[in-house]
């Protein structure tokens, strides 16, 4: 299923992608005993996680939430730029998680080792079945790209072996940095992947992901297509401009 909410506000997309993420949560948690959930980066989080440890938060129960990353920057855990820093000082450590029920990707180590590891690791975790996150979250780009799959990179144009991996050490020449990422691959296996949008610069990129022709190079956000699961995009009204009245 593909559901696009289109919110007044970012204020308002926050409290609604929040309502979604207790509620996936409890789900999954009544379900399966446990909600695994992969967090993103980027500005748009912050406000969700203000929300996620107030009141609002109080219906989920945070012992039974396993934390993931659904990529992250080559830099040590406490770096500012570590998206793992971000949340751990934002959500974490005021729920006061459980480090059993935290697994970051070890940035810290060389690229390909620390893809390799995660990777190891998430297979561990869900018993090496196919692994199928609770919910991954994700933010877009102003130029399309999602996770850390930027346009016109390695892993975006299938240039890299073993296409079916799950955790990649992505080139992205415009940083000229290596990130550790989520491919499409392990995205897709999800059962709810929930893009949160805000903003009139992403507005060019998101009319093109949703209503252009596929050109997942240019636009790599158009490579997540759940196998078997929901999709879905969280927007406000800035960036939803330039989508057709009766998407």
């Amino acid at each position: 299923m593909k559901k696009i909410l289109v919110c007044k506000s970012q204020k308002e997309l926050i409290s609604s992608a929040a309502d979604q993420f207790i509620s996936l949560g409890r789900t999954a948690i009544d379900d399966r005993g446990q909600f695994t959930v992969a967090l993103s980066g980027g500005n748009t989080p912050r406000p969700l996680y203000e929300l996620l440890i107030g009141p609002k938060g109080n219906s989920l129960d945070w012992t039974k939430v396993h934390f993931y990353w659904g990529d992250d920057r080559c830099v040590p855990p406490d770096h500012p730029d570590s998206n793992f820093n971000q949340a751990n000082q934002m959500l974490l450590t005021p729920l006061s998680i459980e480090e059993e029920n935290i697994h970051r990707v070890k940035t810290e180590l060389p690229p390909d080792e620390a893809a390799r590891i995660y990777q190891e690791l998430i297979y561990s975790k869900f018993q090496n079945s196919t692994p199928r996150f609770d919910l991954i979250l994700l933010g877009m780009g102003s130029d399309g790209h999602t996770a850390s799959l930027f346009p016109g990179s390695e892993l975006v144009r299938g240039n890299l072996p073993e296409e079916d991996r799950l955790i990649s050490a992505n080139w992205v020449p415009k940083l000229d940095a290596f990130r550790i990422t989520f491919t499409h691959h392990l995205i897709n296996a999800a059962h709810n992947v929930l893009f949160m949008v805000s903003g009139r610069d992403k507005s060019k990129a998101l009319k093109s992901v949703l209503e252009g022709p596929q050109n997942p190079t240019l636009y790599p956000s158009q490579l997540i297509v759940p196998d078997n699961g929901n999709l879905y995009w969280y927007v406000d009204q800035e960036a939803a401009e330039g989508l057709s009245e009766d998407i």
